[in-house]
């Protein structure tokens, strides 16, 4: 089963697409699409959204798992990273694709074992999970630990009230012959 994990930022978004195997789990691409100083949102978002249907086009997920909205104290940027996820999800439910939903603390437990893990454990155990050469991005991590947690839960789409059963850029960088 391939999957599409997406961190969705108000300044960086996260994507990584990873293959489960019968017994592993292995990496196929990841990156972060970064706004720009002075870019309109409008254009960030349309740009995303064609950047994340290109992933989507070139690796051919099943399923695309979204980490949900961390609620913090700016308002203004809880409000455009919401218009981000909600980006995130258009490009991968028009496709057809099942769209999953994970919190932060699941996905810290999924891959850590600890939800209040810091982020640079998070990387970590992502490149030693996936067998990465090098640590990914911040960003690009965190999205490869969404789509780690949906290989690892098998979690209900959004929107069905399926029970999740929690147990345990400008360019695109493709990896093992992808794309």
């Amino acid at each position: 089963m391939v999957i599409l994990g997406i961190d969705p930022g108000s300044r960086v978004t996260g994507f990584g697409v990873l293959e489960k195997g019968r017994y592993d789990l292995s990496e196929i691409c990841h990156g972060e699409v970064v706004i720009r100083p002075g870019q309109s949102l409008s254009s960030f978002l349309a740009h995303l959204y064609e950047t994340l249907r290109e992933v989507v086009e070139r690796t051919r997920p099943e399923a695309v798992a979204v980490e949900e909205v961390f609620y913090g104290k700016n308002v203004k940027s809880l409000i455009t990273q919401g218009q981000v996820r909600g980006v995130a999800i258009l490009a991968g439910s028009t496709g057809g694709l099942p769209v999953f939903e994970y919190s932060p603390l699941e996905v810290k437990k999924a891959v850590v074992g600890y939800g209040r893990a810091e982020k640079a454990q998070v990387q970590r155990m992502v490149k030693a999970i996936l067998g990465l050469a090098e640590v990914p991005g911040r960003d690009a991590a965190d999205a490869l630990a969404v789509a780690i947690c949906h290989a690892h839960t098998g979690g209900g789409p959004l929107g069905t009230g399926m029970e999740r059963g929690l147990t345990a850029a400008s360019g695109l960088r493709f990896l093992r012959g992808r794309g």
